[in-house]
C-alpha cells in the first residue's frame, strides 16, 4: 500500500478548504435577485420644448409635483411647463439649488412656492417627529431670510415671478402643526408685496375645499385635488405669459 507523501498531503488538504466551498457555492447558486428599480415619479421625467413656445418653470415640493403633469397638459401648444427633477424642498435647500435649477435657458415665466419643508419638525435622524423630540427645519425669521435670497436670485432671470401660497396643513398631520402654513404665508405674502411678485393665493383656493380634495391628516390631495389645484396654477399663469 502506497504511503502518501507527508508533504503532499498538507497541501492537497489546503487544497480541497479552498476549492470545496467554492463548488458547494457554485452548486447551490442560482440567479441572483436584481433589485427593482425604483419607478420615477412621472412628473421629475423632463419635457421637451415645442419650438416658439413660452418657458415656464414650476419649483416645488411633491404638491407641486402633483399638479405639474396636468398643468402641462392644460398648456400644451400654449406654453413649455418644466420643474426640476426632484423635490425641491425647503428654502435652505432653494437658495442652494437654485442655480442648478434655473440653468442657462430663459424662462418667461417662474411659479414657485417654498414652506411645508421649512415648517416640518424632524428628530435626530431625520424623520417627522412631534415638536419637542422635533427640531423645526426653519425658524420663522430663516423662512424669510432664505426667501429673499431666492427672490433675489429668481428677479436675475428677468422672469415675471408668481409665488403660490403654502397649502393647509391639515389637523393631525405627522410632524407638522395644523394652521403653521397661515403664519408662514403671512411672511410669505409679506416679501411678495414688498418685492413686487404676483401672489397666486392656493391656500385661499384649497381652504373652502380641504375637506373634499386633500387626504385626511396629510399635506397631500387626491388626484381629483392635484387637478382643481392645477386649475388654479394655470389661472395664474395664463396672464403672465407672453403673446407667440
Amino acid at each position: 500500500m502506497a504511503v502518501m507523501n507527508p508533504i503532499v498531503r498538507p497541501a492537497l488538504a489546503l487544497i480541497a478548504l479552498c476549492v470545496l466551498p467554492l463548488l458547494g457555492a457554485a452548486e447551490g447558486a442560482g440567479p441572483k435577485a436584481v433589485p427593482a428599480k425604483k419607478a420615477v415619479n412621472p412628473s421629475l421625467v423632463a419635457a421637451v420644448d415645442v419650438p416658439g413656445l413660452p418657458r415656464v418653470l414650476l419649483i416645488g415640493d411633491s404638491i407641486s409635483m402633483g399638479y405639474t403633469l396636468p398643468v402641462r397638459a392644460r398648456l400644451a401648444g400654449v406654453a413649455n411647463v418644466h420643474r426640476p427633477l426632484e423635490n425641491c424642498g425647503d428654502t435652505a435647500r432653494g437658495v442652494k439649488s437654485l442655480d442648478q435649477w434655473l440653468g442657462n435657458a430663459k424662462w418667461d415665466v417662474i411659479h414657485f412656492n417654498f414652506g411645508l419643508h421649512d415648517l416640518k419638525y424632524l428628530d435626530a435622524k431625520g424623520n417627522l417627529a412631534a415638536p419637542g423630540p422635533g427640531k423645526q427645519v426653519a425658524s420663522a425669521a430663516e423662512y424669510e431670510k432664505n426667501l429673499r435670497l431666492i427672490v433675489a436670485r429668481l428677479k436675475q432671470t428677468g422672469a415675471t415671478l408668481i409665488y403660490a401660497t403654502t397649502t393647509p396643513v391639515p389637523a393631525g398631520t405627522t410632524g407638522r402643526l395644523e394652521n403653521d402654513d397661515r403664519a408662514y404665508n403671512v411672511i410669505a405674502v409679506r416679501v411678495m408685496r414688498e418685492s413686487g411678485v404676483a401672489v397666486d393665493d392656493l391656500n385661499a383656493f384649497v381652504a373652502p375645499r380641504q375637506a373634499a380634495i386633500q387626504l385626511p391628516k396629510n399635506v397631500h390631495f387626491s388626484a381629483a385635488g392635484y387637478d382643481q389645484l392645477a386649475d388654479a396654477v394655470v389661472a395664474s399663469l395664463r396672464p403672465k405669459l407672453p403673446a407667440k
